[in-house]
């Protein structure tokens, strides 16, 4: 019989906020994060704008020697678990270290250190690149330094689904409690993707918006939406066994009821245009929760502003709830933090918790002009309304599907 998992914790980094609560207080006041790249200079670059994170100082997380070690989507890994473990109240020298485990994913590691060592490589020669190259690139060290660093002997696994790795990553390590590979699983997303060759390769595909206006750059779901805007950070989550959390006096959030993945295995970048893909992950989280789809009032979409995700996720809902979707408010908050790319689902169901207990729905940003076919509740102005259970959808390039259901808590 599979176990009860629920979230304890919760820590983040993110363009809005630095922490869960500054990065909660910027979606309700509708702040988004959005300004021209500061990181190099854009100029050239058909995109210029992205969501960064902004005073970010990782020697006020860990020492400095262990920042210099680490890259920034490693960094920002260790900030936002150090944040969830404190928030969750877990005392490690009274854990059984080998319960606790790590899901931590990360789209594309580091291509900072990619930008960085080629050109010595190319003009001075191996014996110039630097030693750390491949512990500081690869996508597994934010799993693995979030582990080193809080001393965390359990299972741990570095889900890399493109932009549903958040997603996978929380999806995986709630499976890992359930059927009892770990009592305690620190789960999540990172990435630091705001560099000269992320930019410019999705540029390159015309999947960043070209706009140069920050208040209107990014418009998940409004017809005058012109691509995604690039975001960085990282969402974790204390995930544990009820029971587990019962026996500490833990404070519960917030309970995983369902997950649900599925494979468009269509195209490299685009999603199924019928929505089939998407709607078959929703499906099986909604069946794994025990629900109906008419329990389904609110959906935090993938919502990326790309002419292509908004249409077919709207398809997609449209296919599995059929007339009750014009009863499901969905929002989008990537229409104020940009997409965190890896990252994005983690916090995403950050901000789900935080609706589940705020009884809050915040607005999608911009939202203004209705679209052909796209004629759902989007969430223009937020809605104070109780939630009790909250889907959320994330949709990586490859065809990755991966849905997400988190509940109100009750015994």
């Amino acid at each position: 019989m599979s176990r009860r998992v629920v979230i304890t914790g919760m820590g983040a980094i993110t363009p809005i906020g630095n922490n869960v609560n500054d990065f909660w207080d910027s979606i309700k006041s509708g702040r988004h994060g959005f300004a021209r790249i500061s990181k190099f200079d854009p100029t050239g670059f058909k995109a210029t704008i992205a969501a960064e994170v902004k005073d970010f100082d990782a020697k006020q997380y860990m020492d400095a020697k262990s920042a210099r070690r680490m890259e920034e989507f490693c960094q920002y890994a260790v900030a936002a678990a150090g944040e969830a473990i404190a928030d969750s109240g877990l005392d490690m020298s009274k854990e059984d270290l080998f319960e606790v485990g790590t899901a931590i994913g990360c789209g594309v590691g580091s291509l900072q250190v990619t930008e960085r060592e080629v050109p010595k490589l190319n003009e001075k020669g191996p014996g110039k690149m630097g030693p750390l190259t491949i512990p500081q690139m690869i996508s597994n060290m934010a799993a693995g330094n979030v582990a080193i660093t809080y001393g965390l002997k359990g299972k741990s696994i570095n889900v890399v689904t493109a932009c549903a790795t958040g997603t996978n990553s929380i999806g995986e390590a709630f499976r890992s409690i359930q059927y009892g590979e770990a009592s305690v699983m620190l789960a999540g997303g990172t990435e630091a993707g705001v560099t000269p060759i992320a930019i410019g390769g999705f540029c390159a595909l015309t999947a960043l918006s070209p706009s140069e206006d920050p208040d209107t750059c990014c418009l998940p779901f409004d017809k005058r939406r012109s691509g995604f805007v690039m975001g960085e950070g990282s969402g974790v989550l204390v995930l544990e066994e009820l029971e587990h959390a019962r026996n500490r006096g833990a404070r519960i959030y917030a309970e995983i009821t369902g997950y649900g993945c599925s494979s468009d295995a269509y195209h490299i970048t685009s999603p199924l245009e019928d929505g089939s893909g998407a709607a078959k992950a929703m499906e099986k989280a909604i069946k794994d929760a025990g629900l109906d789809v008419t329990d389904i009032t609110y959906i935090n979409a993938h919502g990326t502003s790309t002419h292509h995700n908004d249409l077919f996720e709207t398809r997609a809902i449209k296919a599995l709830f059929g007339s009750h979707a014009k009863n499901i408010r969905i929002n989008s908050t990537k229409s104020m933090m940009g997409h965190l790319l890896g990252a994005a689902g983690a916090v995403e169901l950050i901000a789900c918790v935080k609706e589940i207990q705020d009884g809050y729905i915040h607005r999608t940003l911009g939202w203004a002009v209705e679209d052909e076919e796209m004629d759902l509740d989007y969430c223009p102005e937020p809605v104070e309304e109780q939630v009790k259970h909250a889907l959320s959808n994330s949709l990586g390039f490859g065809g990755h599907n991966a849905t997400l259901i988190v509940s109100r808590f009750e015994e």
